[in-house]
């Protein structure tokens, strides 16, 4: 056979040949199997870097390569994902999520609102108010039985009707320790001596307690007592106030927004300071603070895109919810923009003093649709003067961190669980490039942009 002949024959052979090397997964369903994202700007989010022109391989759920690309061979058939002009950087985390409850079996709520967290690229979320069911929901994800985010719960809330005795905080800690859930959730109203038990009692079973700061525990004493999470800088704008005692804490308004004038902002640094050497995490919760107070109508805001995805009741709820804010006694827009800028200059103390930062949105509450609104919350971040790779940070690695999980996902490398979002720009450069999504990789199984729109414009449709 001449050499042209050979190579005619060879040509026929490779075209007859199953391409088990370049196969390409559907634009439009689920798929799973080995992976090869190719020609991709990996954000490892294990330092403030970018490693261009990489190829990362995933097999069984699990990153197993990540290398330059003209050195990363791509497995016998792999499905091929071009990354070409695209960042990878490790799925976000809601670290303030609100998880609906099935009612009487029917899970559709559930679902949908699994969904629009992992449209958003949402893979891990922190449910702040447990409830039984969501016990079994995180079983259920965790077998596959239900596509949605790696989840966490709180327990049911402890405050100051559910929680009223020394006994009763014992009780309380010892069953929801034994049932299962991932930590305790504090909500205001907690007299000082039941707060003390419940932080004892949490401390000697090692259990985590996070949430809010009850106003007679104060935030000074909330870090001594060894919280977990501060949430929604709760507490931050009463200890800035000299003049705030036990006679007029019930006066703090809105996380605070009353005391916004009587605060001594050279307070901040000490303030920071403490709760980094504390060791307590710090969930900001801005965007829902900036929307609920914010001057804008509720009809204006309920006009914005995502609001398609929520129900009309919702709506209605939020509605309602907003303007009681804005009419409450001593609001005022002006106020407002002081308001915000007080909390933005926390915000920029906590973070020079680096204190863990944790991205979470408080969703769904007022104004804030699941999974949108960790979007929302990143500018917000970015508006206070947070740089880029530190927002980042607060919703990949620092979740990953904050449960002792960094060994198993939260940051691109291999052996980590393959939690990925692929982005058509980098999110380096600007937060709002995170929004650019392209597809959602959730523990190794590919959700392309196709089906994810399929799946939101079937969420939408419902609710027309």
């Amino acid at each position: 056979m001449t050499h042209f002949k050979q190579f005619i024959f060879i040509l026929i052979i490779l075209a007859l040949a199953p391409r088990v090397w370049a196969q390409t997964p559907p634009l439009d369903s689920i798929s799973t199997g080995i992976f090869a994202i190719i020609h991709v700007g990996v954000i490892p989010m294990e330092g403030e870097e970018l490693l261009p022109d990489h190829t990362v391989i995933i097999n069984k759920g699990q990153i197993v390569s990540i290398g330059p690309a003209e050195k990363t061979k791509v497995p016998a058939g792999a499905q091929v994902i071009d990354g070409k002009g695209r960042y990878l950087i490790p799925g976000l985390a809601e670290m303030h999520a609100h998880i609906p409850v099935a009612k009487d079996g029917d899970d559709e709520l559930v679902r949908e609102t699994m969904m629009l967290y992992l449209a958003n690229g949402v893979t891990t979320i922190r449910g702040m108010l447990g409830d039984p069911y969501h016990l079994q929901l995180k079983r259920q994800v965790a077998r596959g039985e239900i596509l949605g985010p790696r989840i966490y719960t709180a327990s049911p809330s402890l405050n100051g009707q559910t929680v009223q005795s020394i006994d009763q905080a014992r009780d309380k800690v010892a069953k929801y320790k034994t049932e299962g859930y991932d930590f305790l959730k504090i909500h205001p109203g907690l007299s000082l001596e039941v707060f003390d038990e419940v932080a004892l009692q949490a401390k000697r079973l090692k259990i985590p307690f996070a949430g809010h700061v009850p106003a007679l525990v104060g935030i000074n004493h909330a870090i001594d007592a060894g919280y977990a999470s501060v949430d929604h800088l709760d507490g931050y704008v009463e200890g800035l106030a000299p003049r705030v005692s036990k006679a007029n804490i019930d006066a703090a308004g809105f996380f605070g927004f009353n005391f916004t004038d009587d605060v001594d902002t050279d307070r901040i640094p000490p303030l920071a300071a403490k709760t980094k050497a504390g060791r307590v995490w710090v969930v900001p919760t801005q965007s829902l603070l900036e929307r609920t107070l914010s001057p804008r109508s509720a009809d204006e805001m309920l006009n914005e895109p995502e609001m398609k995805y929520i129900s009309s009741a919702l709506r209605y709820q939020w509605r309602l919810g907003k303007q009681q804010l804005m009419e409450a006694e001593g609001y005022s827009p002006d106020k407002y923009q002081r308001y915000i800028a007080l909390r933005q200059k926390i915000l920029r103390g906590l973070n020079r003093s680096k204190v863990g930062l944790l991205l979470g949105s408080d969703s769904p509450q007022i104004m804030n649709v699941p999974g949108f609104s960790i979007h929302r919350e990143m500018r917000a971040l970015a508006d206070a003067g947070l740089p880029p790779y530190a927002i980042l940070k607060s919703g990949t690695i620092n979740p990953a961190i904050f449960f002792n999980e960094e060994a198993a996902y939260g940051s691109i490398r291999t052996g980590r669980s393959a939690d990925l979002v692929l982005l058509d720009a980098n999110p380096l450069e600007n937060v709002d490039h995170a929004q650019r999504i392209a597809g959602v990789m959730l523990r190794g199984s590919w959700l392309p942009k196709g089906y994810i729109d399929a799946q939101l414009a079937a969420i939408a449709a419902k609710y027309e």
